[in-house]
Order: C-alpha cells, then structure tokens, then sequence
C-alpha cells in the first residue's frame, strides 16, 4: 500500500498504513526503522487535531522507542 502512495496521496489509510510499518518494525526490535516510520506519520498528520486518539497513542508509542 505505501508504494501506491503516489497514485491516491490523499487516501487516508496510507497514514495508517505508515503507522502499521512504524509498529511492525518495533515488534521486530528494530527501533531505528520504526523511529523513522514513526516520524513519517507524524509528518503526514502533521496538520491533524492533536486530541485524536490514535495520534495520541502513536505519540506514547513513539516516546517509549527514546
């Protein structure tokens, strides 16, 4: 799904897609990769409302790879 993300960027499941990665790589225990996922969410939602609960959860996910 995110290599297709050229061909719809505005779909909206491509940010969850992101998120799925970011949390895929950290149950592997590759903190590194899933650190970047985790940014490339951020940055697609860089605009959203931040009392969203899945950003919320995604953020506390975020700060425990630190």
């Amino acid at each position: 799904m995110l290599a297709l993300r050229n061909l719809s960027p505005v779909d909206v499941l491509l940010p969850l897609a992101q998120l799925g990665l970011a949390r895929a790589y950290a149950l592997e225990g590759d903190s590194a990769k899933s650190r970047i996922a985790y940014q490339d969410f951020f940055a697609l939602w860089k605009d959203a409302d931040p009392d969203i609960p899945i950003l919320q959860q995604a953020k506390a996910e975020y700060a425990k790879l630190k």
